[in-house]
Parts: structure tokens; sequence; C-alpha cells
């Protein structure tokens, strides 16, 4: 009962301080712009931080930390490939897309070309982006909750099962989210990832010294025990425990295990570049040298992070052990809090000691679910009032405050959704949702933006084609996957009509994407406007124009 006092006390004070800097930011919230790009007020290192607040999710915190746990060497290719992706954003998007812009990814597309049909079409790929990485949010918070309450399979909290609580957590999450984003706009939801930023920093430095500390700063300790205790022994720390996989007597799953390592990696390295809540921070900078200092900061702030998660993950391993990591999450997303808890009783005084250390990490975790999911909902909600409501509904004769009321609308809708679908994935990684979430972005919105910047023939058809296309193909194959039937771990155990042998759909759907719009393009009639290419050119290299 100590844990699970304390731990409830931390986040009500947590959640308690969130919602005053929400309401703070509600009154300095006044306009459009000040709702969706928080008055581009930022600095370059306090939107690097909220950048990192973004990024470093649940999937991050929990979902990397428990498929390192669990899969060793394999499972630190999600930090390798989340980390490399913000090269490409760096490189190829985050300044010329914030010097093109004005609120969401979709400016941007549809500068050069007729406005209903590609913001229709933009709108609808950063809501479907944004709902498969709300799903690995919700989930992690389930998990989460139900371990820090101590309802194990059997277990029962306030006449509520496991299953049940995790729903309840859930719902619960997806009300507060919405509460974020209705009232605080992008500057509550800003400030809310830079405290949640600093707090997961903190938090995570924390547990890797005191898991270096535990080996007396051997590493090779560290890692010889992490194998014996997952009783895979040597092939932990090697590749091909779960990617990659060779199967004696088997050349097809060979095969097939092999595409789904290069798809995963192809789907982590490209995604970045594509995802609408990340893209649209780049807004909230006054200038492109404050966007290039943001991805900067961005970059070493993310950087550090994902090396601790190395620590965390074979921290979990050694200290934790995979055994009692599956028992409390099959996904395995537990393994960075329960490590947390053996720590405080080695470190910090026994079982009083444990349940502070795992509350207090428990409290950071919900800091991170509950700062990334207002994210998300707010750049899909701003894309369907902007995009969809203002500019294609209303042709653009909407006042600023009746654009807002709608983004408020459907931030509720948005949340709804994203509710009733992570009610059924609990089973899945929160990790593998993301890397699952980077392949629709970089399927849709990645080909259609890279275009639309650098190539002058690129017509209205190619985008819609590129966008859909890329679009519809990773979600096909997702659904007629093993993630969602036909598998132990998949959504719908119970069912299988699986056809498509890939967990992963990125090293099809991708190339579908960046060929949908060039065939779009080379078929379609339309002539492309050279003087519109020529302006976005100079936009988007100088910021001459922008805003």
């Amino acid at each position: 009962m100590s844990s699970r006092t304390l731990t409830i006390v931390l986040f009500v004070v947590f959640v308690v301080i969130t919602l005053a800097i929400t309401i703070w930011a509600s009154r300095q919230t006044k306009t459009a712009a000040d709702f969706y790009a928080g008055g581009r007020s930022f600095s370059g290192f306090s939107n690097g931080l909220a950048i990192g607040g973004d990024y470093m999710s649940a999937a991050s915190f929990l979902g990397i930390a428990g498929i390192i746990a669990l899969f060793g060497y394999d499972g630190f290719l999600y930090s390798i490939g989340f980390l490399v992706a913000w090269l490409v954003a760096l490189l190829l998007v985050a300044e010329l897309l914030r010097n093109s812009g004005k609120y969401t990814m979709a400016d941007v597309l549809a500068f050069r070309m007729r406005q209903t049909p590609v913001r229709v079409a933009a709108s609808i790929s950063t809501i479907v982006v944004s709902i498969f990485y709300l799903l690995a949010q919700m989930v992690g918070a389930g998990a989460l909750v139900a371990l820090l309450l101590g309802i194990k399979p059997g277990a029962h909290f306030l006449g509520m099962d496991a299953d049940t609580a995790k729903i309840a957590t859930i719902i619960f999450i997806g009300i507060l989210m919405i509460v974020y984003v209705t009232v605080g706009g992008m500057k509550g939801t800003t400030y809310v990832q830079i405290v949640k930023a600093f707090l997961l920093m903190v938090g995570a430095a924390l547990m890797t010294v005191l898991v270096l500390a535990a080996f007396k700063f051997n590493l090779s300790d560290l890692l010889g025990e992490a194998a014996t205790k997952s009783g895979k022994g040597a092939s932990f720390l090697e590749p091909g425990l779960r990617y990659g996989k060779e199967v004696a007597g088997d050349a097809a799953q060979t095969f097939y295990n092999k595409m789904d390592l290069l798809s995963l990696g192809i789907a982590l390295v490209l995604g970045t570049a594509g995802l609408p809540h990340i893209l649209i921070r780049f807004y909230t900078v006054p200038n492109s040298k404050a966007a290039r200092k943001s991805v900067l900061w961005a970059i070493g702030i993310i950087g550090t992070f994902y090396l601790m998660t190395l620590a965390l993950g074979f921290g979990a391993a050694a200290l934790v052990g995979g055994e009692a990591i599956t028992a409390q999450d099959k996904g395995g997303n537990t393994a960075a809090p329960q490590l947390a808890q053996v720590l405080g009783e080695k470190f910090l005084g026994g079982a009083t000691g444990g349940a502070a250390m795992l509350a207090i990490i428990a409290a950071v975790a919900f800091a991170t679910i509950l700062a990334v999911v207002a994210g998300l909902t707010l750049a899909s909600s701003s894309s369907l009032a902007h995009d969809i409501y203002a500019s294609v509904i209303r042709k653009g004769q909407v006042s600023e405050g009746s654009e807002v009321r709608v983004a408020r609308i459907a931030a509720f809708a948005i949340g709804a959704v994203a509710i009733v679908l992570a009610i059924f994935a609990q089973s899945l990684n929160v990790a593998f949702l993301v890397a699952l979430a980077f392949a629709v972005a970089a399927s849709g919105n990645l080909p259609a933006i890279l275009y639309s910047l650098f190539w002058k023939r690129f017509t209205t058809a190619g985008a819609t084609a590129a966008i859909y296309g890329g679009l519809i193909t990773a979600v096909v194959l997702v659904f007629f996957s093993p993630v969602v039937s036909g598998s132990p771990t998949a959504m719908f155990p119970n069912s299988d009509w699986h056809w498509f042998p890939l967990s992963n759909p990125g090293i099809i759907s991708i190339p579908v994407g960046f060929l949908c719009g060039w065939l779009g393009t080379i078929l379609s009639r339309e002539p492309a406007d050279p003087q519109k290419y020529a302006e976005l050119e100079v936009r988007s290299l100088t910021g001459v124009g922008a805003h």
C-alpha cells in the first residue's frame, strides 16, 4: 500500500502542476497562432527540449527498455533507428518546412497545388499516423498502472481486475489529454513537454548511474549478468534473437525474418521526417536559425537519452529478469519501472526505498505519456480544423475563433477513437507500435513532402497519389499482418486472417508511396506551376515571406 499511496500522490501532484500550467497558458492563448504554434515565441533551446519531450515517448522509456530487456542486442535497433532518423529530419525537412508553412504539414503540400484534394489527403494521413502513435502511449499507460497498483492476472484493486484497471487507465489518460489540448493549445502542451523532458532525463540518468553502480561500473559484468539472467545465454548479446532470425530447414521463414528486420530499419530511419506532431513543432520558433538550433538541441538530448536506454534495458534483464518482466506485462513495457523498484530496494533502504523509486519513475513515465498524447492530439485536431474546416469547407472565409473552436471539438473525437483502439492493443510492445506509426508516416507523408520541396514538376495528382497510395498500402498490410491476427501477441490472438508475412510494412509501403507520387505526376495532364515552385524554393531556403 505504501507504494500505491506514494505513486498516486506523486501522480496527482504532477497532474495538478501540469493542469495549472495548461490553465495559465490558456490565458495567453488569444489567436490561432497562439493555439497552433504557441505564438512562435519559443527559443531554439526550449523548443529543442519540447521536441525531445515529444520524441522521448512511452515507446522510448517503457518500450525500448522492455524490448532490450527481453531480446538484448536486437532491442537496441530501436534506439539507433530513432536517433539516426533525426539526421534525415534535420538535413531534409526541418528548416525548409518551417520556412514554407504556417501551422500544419498540409500548408507546405498545398502551397503550389490545388488546396482541397491535397489538404484533405494530408489531414487524413495526419490523423491516421497520430492514432497509431496514440495507441502506443495508451497501451503503455495501461501496463504502467497495473504494475503500480500491484494488479496481476487474478488480483483486484477497488473491485477491478487487471484488465478492467488497464481499460480504466486508458480512458482516464484519454480524458486528460483532451483537457490539455482543448484548454492550453500549443503553449500549454509545449510547457508540459519541457517539464516532462527535464524529469525524464533526470530520472533516466539516476537509474543509469544506479545500474552501473550495482555492477561497480563494470560494463562486462553488467552484460554478462544480463545474458545469464535472460535464459538465452550468449545469443542475448548477439543479433538475431528477435529480428533476422534464421529458422533451420525453413528458407522462406528465414527470408521473411530478414526482410522484416530491413523493413523495420527503413521505417525507423525515414519515419521521423513524416511525423505530424514533430513537424508542427518547427512552427513554434520565430525564425529558421531557431529551427536549426532546436533540432540540434533535440539531437543532443535524444542521443544522450537513447544511450541511457542501453543501461536501463540490460540493467532490467540483469536485476529483474525476463520471467518477472513478462509475468507482469507480455510486451515487456514495465521493465523500466520494475528496474526502478529493484534499484530503490538495493540502494535506498529496502521496501520503502523501492516503493519511493518506483513511484518517482512511474510519475515520470506518466508525465511522458500525458505530454506526448497531448502533442499528438493537438497535431491531428489542428489539421482537421485548419486544413479541412477552414481551408476546404469554409474556403478560408472563417474567423480564428471558430477555427480554434473546431480544433477543440476535433480533439474530443480523436481522443475517443484512440481510447477505443488502445483497449484492443494491450498485448503489444509500445516501441513496436510506434514503429508501425513510423512506417505509416514514412509511406504517406514523407514522399509528398520531399517531392513538394524538391521536384519542380510535382502536381496535385502526384501529391494525393503519394499520400493515399503510401497510407492505404501501409494500413492494409498492417491489418493483414501477424500484428493484428494469427499470433499469440496479436491484437486479436484468437483469430487469423493474416496473409502478409512481415510485421512492419515499410519495405513495401514506403517505395509504393514514392512510386505513386511519381506515377500520379507523370500520368496527370495538369501542368506544374514553375512560378509557384520558384516562390516555394526561395521561401524554404531563405525564410522570406514565411508566416
